[in-house]
């Protein structure tokens, strides 16, 4: 079989009707019945279009503000004390698979339990985390916070 070969099956491609090209039953008007909004091209009201009332979108309030917030990846003890190594930093974290999202800020929880001493660089901790991590003999270092709307003055 060869790709020239190839061909659809009869009856299962229908040409499309050619409307408004001469008479044959849809000709002039083209299927549009005679003048009125509808008859002319572009016609329509639109998708959101009620009637001539007020809009849905019109009639609803827009006041206040849409808070994000701050979706932190999460970083448990019990992860730590499986991962070798003694110092992590977000790379190191990222690395072992701890961290998926990047540019997403890293937050250590104190689920589970550290047995050993662990250095570890991340955006925000627990203070249950802190205090186990620093008990075990290791050190929980916060990065600096970033303002959450700072604006970076540059002259042109």
């Amino acid at each position: 079989m060869k790709l020239s070969d190839l061909f659809p099956s009869p009856g299962s491609r229908k040409t499309r009707k050619r409307v408004g090209r001469g008479p044959g039953g849809t000709d002039k008007t083209a299927g549009r019945g005679h003048k009125g909004q509808k008859s002319r091209s572009g016609a329509g009201k639109g998708q959101f279009f009620e009637g001539g009332r007020s809009t849905l979108i019109s009639r609803l309030p827009k006041r206040g503000f849409n808070n994000v917030g701050i979706t932190y990846e999460i970083v448990n003890l019990a992860q730590l004390d499986a991962l070798e190594g003694d110092s992590f930093d977000r790379a190191g974290l990222e690395a072992a698979g701890l961290v998926r999202r990047k540019g997403s800020p890293v937050k250590l929880l104190a689920r589970g339990t550290v047995s050993r001493a662990v250095t570890l660089h991340v955006d925000a901790a627990s203070e249950s985390a802190v205090k186990a991590i620093e008990a075990a003999g290791g050190k929980v270092v916060l990065a600096e916070p970033k303002p959450a709307h700072s604006v970076e003055y540059k002259p042109r």
